[in-house]
């Protein structure tokens, strides 16, 4: 798997679902066995057919396991639909797509959950079943949901992301029960390791995939207290999103679609930010240091070569006493 050598120093990566699970995978490619933490945005997990369901904890995991559907982004490569085709037939709910062998996974959470294993813990278990060597973790084991709040309503994440297809114009976001989430413990472990390398906030909507991370008390705080850099990798290119609504929610919100956005909006925690190169005139104006690189991930060797320009940015940043 790697090209580097197995004492590479380690790597926090926090991150949403299919566009930053590229870069994630990246670099698990380039860091090497056990080094790398991958910190998975739950606050888009809830309950449906009574059962768990991870977006994105899951599309992460399924990436690093290399098990992944590329042309969907999401679910599982080779799926079959049986239990979809079924539901229907019998008026259930088919709105939110669950294929066969990613069904299997709901249904063993589930199970786990209740039976009083923590998410943290199934996390660990699936993964080690899957082969995966980085270690996985959601931001909490504490519930945390994303609410949509539009002109008309307040909507819940997968209503507004799925159901609606991202419809409704949005006006805010709410994060139900952050306040009272506690961050996870060996993530906080993490970016206190003296050794740490960076934290590299992943190419996710930075309002709907990163805030959800970043509203759990005390995750600010660790990541202005950690030794490493914490350096962005812009989800725009060219004022466009490269997928998702993360450009059309900057538009509702009377946001600037640029990466000078999104460099404000982790102003408080970010040492550096990488931005596509079709982007180097207008990040020229950002207050924070920035790499000018190929951020668009359309094959293997691009999201290796991103991990390994964001690595190298990391390390100039901390010998320049950026963090």
């Amino acid at each position: 798997m790697a090209n580097q050598s197995r004492r590479a120093s380690p790597v926090v990566a926090i991150s949403g679902g299919v566009g930053g699970a590229k870069l994630a995978f990246g670099l698990y490619q380039v860091l090497g066995p056990d080094r790398l933490t991958v910190l998975a945005n739950t606050g888009d997990d809830f309950e449906h057919l009574g059962l768990q369901i991870c977006p994105d904890l899951d599309t992460l995991m399924y990436t690093l396991a290399g098990i992944n559907d590329a042309q969907r982004g999401w679910g599982r490569a080779e799926e079959t639909w049986t239990f979809m085709q079924a539901l229907d037939a019998l008026g259930g709910e088919t709105w939110f797509a669950l294929g066969d062998g990613d069904l299997a996974t709901h249904v063993e959470r589930t199970r786990l959950l209740l039976r009083g294993h923590s998410l943290t813990a199934v996390t660990d278990r699936f993964c080690r079943r899957l082969g995966i060597r980085a270690r996985l973790l959601p931001m909490s084991d504490d519930r945390v949901q994303t609410r949509i709040e539009t002109k008309d309503e307040v909507l819940n994440f997968q209503d507004y992301f799925v159901r609606q297809a991202c419809r409704p114009k949005v006006t805010g976001f709410h994060f139900h029960g952050a306040d009272a989430a506690a961050p996870n413990p060996q993530f906080v472990a993490s970016l206190n390791d003296a050794d740490l390398a960076a934290v590299v906030i992943c190419p996710s909507n930075p309002f709907i995939s990163v805030d959800p991370v970043l509203a759990v008390p005390g995750v600010r705080n660790a990541l202005l207290k950690c030794p490493a850099p914490v350096v962005a990798v812009s989800p725009i290119i060219g004022g466009k999103a490269v997928k998702g609504p993360t450009d059309k929610m900057m538009v509702e919100l009377g946001l600037p679609v640029s990466t000078a956005t999104i460099a404000d909006h982790y102003a408080e925690v970010l040492s550096g930010l990488v931005v596509d190169k079709h982007d180097a005139r207008s990040a020229e104006v950002i207050g924070v240091p920035i790499l000018c690189t190929n951020t668009l991930m359309e094959t293997l060797d691009d999201r290796k070569q991103l991990a390994r320009d964001v690595l190298s940015f990391a390390r100039r940043l901390r010998h320049s006493n950026h963090r």
